[in-house]
C-alpha cells in the first residue's frame, strides 16, 4: 500500500511539473507574442476582438457541455464514450457556428461596428477544432500524459505566434489577432493527433451520453453562468464606452490572467483527476486540497503583489505610454486573481466528489449578488474602473461562499483555509512594501524595475526561509526530487 501511495504521489508530482512547464512555456511565449502585437496594433483592435471573444467563449462552454469534465471525473469511461461525446460536441459546434454566422450582422449593428460581422464569422471557426480538442484534453488529463501535452501546447503557440506577428507586420490589424487564435486551435489539434493516438470510432451510444450528461449538464450551466457573467463586464464597457477603453480594460486584465493561470491552472488541471481517484476518501481529498491551496497561495500571492507594484514602469517600458491607461485595471485584477487558489481548489474538490449539483447552486448564488454589484457600479459610477473594483468586492465574498460546502463535506472550512494561507499573505505584504519603497527614489523605468524585481524575489524567499514556512520547504524538496529523477523521466 505504501509503495502504491509513493508511486501515485510520484505520478502526480511529475504531472504537476510537466503541466507547469507546459503552462509556463505556453504563457511565456504567448506573453512575448502579445507584447510584440501590442506594439504593432491599436487598443481598438484588441477591444474589437474582446467583444467577439465573449460570444466565442459562451459557445465553447456549450460545445463542451460539461462532458469533458465528466470524462475526467467518472471512473467507468470506455473508448466508445470518447467517440460518442466527440460526435455530440461536433454537432453542437457546427450548430453554434451557423447561429453565429447568421447573427453576426446584428451583433455588428448593436455595437455600431460594421467590421465585426466578417471578423466574427471567421473567428467562430475555432469552435469546430475545439470540439476535437476538448476530447483530446480529457484523455490527456485522465491518463496524466502532461509531458506530451507540454510539447504540443508549446508547438502550437509558436506556430500561431509567428502567424499573428507576420500578419500584424503586414498591416492586417484585428485580422492578425484572429489568425493567431484560429491557427493556435488548429495547430494544437494536429500536434495532439500525432502524439495522442486517439481517433473517433463510428460509434454513438446515446445511453452513455445521457449518463455522462446527467453529471455534466450542471457543470455546463455553471460554466455558462460564470462565462456570461465574467464577459458581461466587457459587454457593458464595450457598449457604454468604446472599443479603445475596452482594449485598455482587456490589456490590464490580461497581464495577471496570463501569469496566474500559468501557476494556478497547472495545479488545478492536475488536481481534478488526482482528487477524483480518491472520491469517497474524505481525509485524502482534504489533505490534497489543503496542499493545493497552501502551495498555490505561496506562489501566487507574491506574483500578484509584485505585478501590481511594478505595473506602471513595466507598462511604460514594454508596451509604451499609449497603454498606460491600462495600469489601474491591471492592479485591480491582481487583487482579484490573488484569491483564485481558494476559489478553484474548493470548486475542484466539489467536482472530484461528483457534487456538480452543489457546484451549480454556488454559481447561481455568486452570480446573483455579483450581478447586483455590477448594476450598482454601472448606475452609480460613470467609470469602467468602478466596475472592476466591484468585482474585487465580489471576489472576497465568493471566498466564503465557495468554502462553505467543504466545511460540511470535508471539515475544511473558510477559517481553516485562511489560517493556512495567512503566513504567505503576511510575508507578501512585507515584500510589497519593500518593493513599493523603490518608487520614492524617482528613478527611470528601467532602473526602477531593475531594483524592484530582484528585491521582491530576494526579500520574499528570505522571509519564507526566516519564518520557516512549510510550503517553502515542500516546494524545494519537490524540485530536488524531480531533478534527481530527471534522467528517468
Amino acid at each position: 500500500m505504501k509503495a502504491n501511495t509513493q508511486s501515485e504521489k510520484s505520478v502526480v508530482i511529475k504531472s504537476l511539473v510537466f503541466k507547469f512547464l507546459e503552462r509556463a512555456g505556453y504563457q511565456g511565449i504567448a506573453f512575448v507574442v502579445q507584447l510584440v502585437l501590442a506594439r504593432l496594433l491599436d487598443p481598438t483592435d484588441y477591444g474589437m476582438l474582446t467583444l467577439l471573444t465573449i460570444f466565442i467563449s459562451v459557445s465553447q462552454v456549450l460545445v463542451q457541455s460539461g462532458l469533458n469534465t465528466a470524462l475526467i471525473q467518472r471512473k467507468d469511461i470506455t473508448e466508445n464514450d470518447y467517440s460518442s461525446i466527440f460526435y455530440v460536441s461536433l454537432f453542437i459546434s457546427l450548430a453554434l457556428y451557423v447561429i453565429l454566422f447568421f447573427t453576426a450582422p446584428f451583433i455588428a449593428a448593436f455595437y455600431n461596428m460594421p467590421d465585426l460581422k466578417n471578423v466574427l464569422r471567421v473567428l467562430a471557426l475555432v469552435l469546430i477544432p475545439g470540439a476535437f480538442n476538448s476530447i483530446q484534453n480529457a484523455k490527456v488529463a485522465r491518463e496524466m500524459r502532461f509531458k506530451e501535452l507540454m510539447f504540443c501546447t508549446i508547438g502550437s503557440v509558436l506556430i500561431s505566434g509567428i502567424i499573428g506577428i507576420r500578419m500584424a507586420f503586414m498591416g492586417c490589424g484585428v485580422w492578425a489577432l484572429v489568425g493567431q487564435q484560429l491557427s493556435s486551435r488548429v495547430a494544437i489539434c494536429i500536434l495532439l493527433l500525432m502524439i495522442v493516438k486517439w481517433r473517433p470510432k463510428p460509434v454513438l451510444e446515446w445511453d452513455r451520453v445521457r449518463k455522462l450528461f446527467s453529471f455534466g449538464w450542471k457543470l455546463m450551466i455553471s460554466a455558462l453562468i460564470d462565462t456570461i457573467f465574467r464577459e458581461l463586464q466587457s459587454l457593458v464597457i464595450g457598449k457604454k464606452y468604446d472599443a479603445g477603453m475596452l482594449g485598455y480594460y482587456n490589456r490590464g486584465k490580461q497581464f495577471p490572467d496570463i501569469i496566474i493561470n500559468n501557476v494556478n491552472g497547472s495545479i488545478q488541471s492536475v488536481m481534478l483527476p488526482a482528487l477524483s481517484k480518491h472520491n469517497g476518501d474524505n481525509d485524502k481529498v482534504k489533505s490534497m486540497m489543503r496542499r493545493s491551496i497552501v502551495t498555490s497561495s505561496f506562489l501566487i500571492f507574491p506574483i500578484c503583489m509584485g505585478l501590481a507594484v511594478i505595473a506602471e514602469p513595466m507598462i511604460h517600458l514594454v508596451l509604451t505610454d499609449k497603454w498606460l491607461p491600462c495600469v489601474p485595471y491591471l492592479q485591480a485584477y491582481c487583487f482579484v486573481y490573488a484569491f483564485w487558489p481558494i476559489h478553484t481548489a474548493n470548486l475542484q474538490a466539489l467536482n472530484a466528489q461528483g457534487r456538480s449539483d452543489m457546484f451549480l447552486k454556488l454559481e447561481i448564488i455568486k452570480k446573483t449578488y455579483g450581478l447586483g454589484v455590477l448594476v450598482f457600479t454601472v448606475v452609480c459610477f460613470d467609470s469602467p474602473l468602478a466596475i472592476v473594483l466591484g468585482q474585487c468586492f465580489t471576489t472576497l465574498l465568493s471566498c466564503f461562499v465557495n468554502a462553505a460546502p467543504n466545511k460540511r463535506l470535508l471539515q475544511y472550512g473558510y477559517g481553516e483555509q485562511m489560517h493556512d494561507i495567512l503566513p504567505s499573505f503576511g510575508i507578501t505584504a512585507i515584500m510589497g512594501a519593500a518593493v513599493y519603497s523603490i518608487t520614492f527614489l524617482k528613478l527611470n523605468a528601467v532602473l526602477t524595475l531593475a531594483l524592484q524585481v530582484p528585491i521582491g524575489i530576494g526579500s520574499y524567499l528570505l522571509l519564507a526561509k526566516l519564518f520557516k514556512l512549510e510550503c517553502f520547504d515542500y516546494i524545494l524538496n519537490m524540485v530536488r526530487k524531480f531533478l534527481k529523477r530527471g534522467k528517468k523521466i
